[in-house]
């Protein structure tokens, strides 16, 4: 043991992650040279055995070309374009792998040298080929900007300090918090703390309780986790409500007199039946030429939601409504998204309109864009609209029976709603024939009680009088960007904020084709052109429609489309098979939408365009916010389908092998929808392997399959709330 000491004195202590320590001090200079001196300042190092390191390293570094002696003693980065600057994605294992355009594919970092990166964070990273290898690697070597600082978990207590493990599974390291921290947390509550720190000799980093949430599993406590894990408010600052409630609604002669008066017009809204905020309503009139005049009229947010007002600030931070399965957090304050700028019936409402002459064929002959005001005659759900579209009720005073309830309806508006109907089947038509693509899913809805648990699990499915709405609303968004982006058919240099969505990538689509194999869909995807692969897209669609496997072919087609995104650089939109597209429906839930209404008006007004910088940023922020939304209101789901579950744990359900992975099979109940897993160990008949080919677990001895699209029969052995997850037994396959 002596022997031992005496030679690790004689050593001396080895300086830990050196490799890493000095090419962040070079990276961070990459002009300037610096000697082992002035390194071992930085480092803090005094002792010769460390400087001794130190030139050992620098040594070896320009062995690998990593670095070059640009004078005698002095060394500088070399100027090679090793590295890179991205975003990192850190997997549940707490490698990660590093994404930049510049490169042609992810570069994969182990967790050694993620150096303090965590998910999503801006990094600077040096590529480097493995030792022995042709593979490429990555090392973080600085950290240009933190994707997030709070996190959402549940506090663990010791007598002077706590730790947070937090929810998200992609945050590998427990933050540290000192007992002055705590703000009175105690151990168990989930809580919000924020990342303070990450001292270079701390394993884990340091932080302070934001909020107290409350107790795991409560309801509202998980609710509002979902919501702050992805940096959402669940409610608006004070400030911003009394703002709201200051502002004056009255609708002044004057401000009349500036807008096109369309109260007599005979309008209404359809909207689901539990809305309380109505962006958008439709006007209908048949002019003397035997054509049509129909509007498309739309909450004018923008007079109400003024620039440089703390309303407008929290709208902007905020960017989207937040549609939870219990609620709605709404961009706007309550007062203006459910009252003043709701085009609720029987008010007169200021509104921005599309006006188009459309023919018998829906072709669209001249149109019209400006302020309004409007006064809605009629309120319809979807429920009702759909019934008179599908009785083709054409009486006076028609009576509808919708859910045991009768409804008056008057046949004015009848003969609208069937006549709007018809020129949307026209539009869909001509949409699809250009290209478009149909994603008609099938929505998980869940019946709540009064305590809002699940009590049931329905589906909602786009009907026609939901498909009236959205071609009306499409030709708004559409005519709005090519009367900004277009002039006669020549692109402008105006700008303008766009929803543009990019062209699917051949290879997720060879993934799906091959997935979709398994279901015995052979060959269905035709990718030798764009109109190929959105018409066999669609009919893949079409032939997996009520099928047990729907929701999780949908689910794959889906992702392997681009993402829709916000910009002001127009690429159009392939899944609309749109040239030019914008948002403009939906200004009480988008603020791209307030955006495009504010550039509209500007450029009716004779304004110049404006410099595209700051609206870019804005359209970044927006679509960044809106893919938050997204990742919330599907947590959200899963929450409610795990509780959903809870309570049917003795009950068999048969299901869809939905996914299929080295550690055991994903499936999905084919009644609910509801997800869960079965791991490898659970499956005892055999010992079962992973086959990527086959995506499939293969029994050793038996060579039995559990594939892809197989389906089975399962019982729900555990639920977990806080992780959203849910554990099945495998009881048997369903033999075809």
């Amino acid at each position: 043991m002596s022997k031992k000491k005496k030679i690790f004195k004689k050593k001396g202590n080895i300086v830990k992650d050196l490799t890493r320590k000095l090419l962040q001090i070079l990276n961070k200079d990459a002009e300037k040279g610096f000697n082992y001196r002035q390194l071992a300042a930085k480092l803090d190092i005094s002792d010769a055995n460390g400087r001794n390191q130190i030139i050992q390293k620098l040594e070896e570094l320009k062995g690998q070309q990593k670095v070059e002696e640009m004078d005698r003693g002095k060394f500088k980065i070399v100027p090679k374009n090793k590295y890179f600057i991205g975003t990192l994605d850190v997997t549940s294992n707490g490698n990660a792998y590093f994404m930049c355009e510049e490169l042609e594919k992810d570069i994969y970092i182990p967790a050694r040298n993620l150096n303090r990166g965590l998910d999503k964070d801006t990094v600077k990273v040096y590529i480097y080929k493995r030792k022995n290898s042709k593979k490429e690697e990555g090392d973080v070597v600085e950290i240009i900007k933190r994707a997030k600082t709070d996190f959402v978990g549940v506090l663990q207590l010791n007598k002077n300090f706590g730790f947070l493990v937090a929810d998200d599974h992609k945050m590998y390291a427990d933050l540290f918090i000192p007992k002055n921290k705590l703000k009175g947390a105690e151990d168990g509550l989930k809580v919000l703390a924020k990342m303070t720190d990450w001292p270079g000799n701390s394993k884990n980093p340091f932080g302070e309780v934001i909020e107290i949430l409350g107790k795991p599993g409560d309801h509202e406590t998980e609710i509002h986790s979902i919501l702050l894990e992805y940096g959402l408010p669940y409610k608006f600052p004070e400030n911003v409500e009394a703002e709201a409630s200051k502002l004056s609604f009255e609708i002044t002669e004057e401000e009349i007199s500036k807008r096109r008066d369309m109260r007599k017009d005979l309008t209404f809204t359809i909207d689901p039946k539990d809305a309380k905020d109505f962006d958008d309503a439709l006007s209908f009139e048949v002019l003397e030429n035997g054509n049509y005049e129909i509007g498309i009229h739309i909450a004018d947010v923008s007079h109400y939601v003024q620039e440089g007002t703390i309303i407008e600030d929290e709208a902007y931070d905020r960017a989207t409504s937040v549609y939870l399965v219990d609620r709605v957090v709404p961009m706007l304050p309550e007062v203006l998204s459910n009252g003043v700028c709701s085009l609720r019936p029987n008010e007169e409402k200021l509104t921005f309109s599309a006006v188009f002459e459309v023919n018998e064929k829906g072709h669209v002959l001249n149109e019209w864009f400006g302020r309004t005001i409007t006064y809605s005659d009629k309120r319809f759900a979807y429920e009702e609209a759909q019934e008179i579209i599908e009785t083709k009720e054409n009486v006076v005073s028609s009576e509808i029976s919708i859910t045991g309830e009768s409804y008056k309806v008057e046949t004015e508006i009848v003969t609208a709603i069937l006549k709007l109907d018809e020129l949307a089947k026209k539009l869909r038509k001509k949409r699809l024939q250009q290209g478009a693509i149909t994603f008609d899913r099938v929505e998980v809805k869940f019946n709540l009680n009064e305590k809002a648990e699940p009590i049931g699990v329905f589906f909602k499915e786009s009907k026609d009088a939901n498909k009236l709405i959205e071609e009306f609303m499409l030709l708004a968004n559409r005519k709005v960007a090519e009367f900004i982006g277009s002039k006669k058919g020549v692109p402008t240099k105006n700008t303008f904020i766009y929803r543009v969505h990019d062209e699917p990538d051949l290879e997720k689509l060879e993934k799906l084709q091959n997935i979709v194999s398994k279901f015995g869909y052979k060959n269905i995807i035709d990718t030798k052109n764009k109109k190929t692969t959105s018409s066999s897209l669609n009919q893949l669609l079409t032939d997996v429609h009520g099928k047990g496997e729907a929701n999780m072919i949908e689910t794959l087609a889906v992702r392997s489309m681009s993402k829709a995104v916000y910009t002001t650089h127009n690429i159009g939109h392939y899944g609309l098979a749109f040239d030019y597209y914008s948002h403009f429906t939906s200004p009480i839930r988008r603020y791209p939408d307030v955006m495009t209404h504010r550039l509209l008006q500007h450029y009716l007004d004779g304004g110049k365009s404006p410099k595209a910088e700051a609206y870019e940023e804005k359209c970044k922020h927006s679509s960044d916010q809106e893919y938050m939304a997204s990742k919330a209101e599907r947590d959200s789901i899963k929450y409610m389908q795990v509780k959903y579950m809870e309570d049917h744990k003795d009950q068999e359900f048969e299901g869809v092998i939905s996914g299929v992975t080295e550690w055991g099979i994903y499936v999905e109940i084919i009644e609910n929808k509801c997800e869960g897993m079965v791991r490898i160990r659970e499956i005892k008949d055999d010992y079962y392997l992973y086959d990527d080919k086959q995506y499939a677990l293969v029994g050793q001895s038996t060579k039995n399959l559990y594939q892809l699209g197989d389906q089975v029969l399962i019982k729900v052995k555990h639920t977990d709330l806080e992780r959203k997850h849910l554990d099945f037994t495998l009881l048997s396959k369903i033999s075809e």
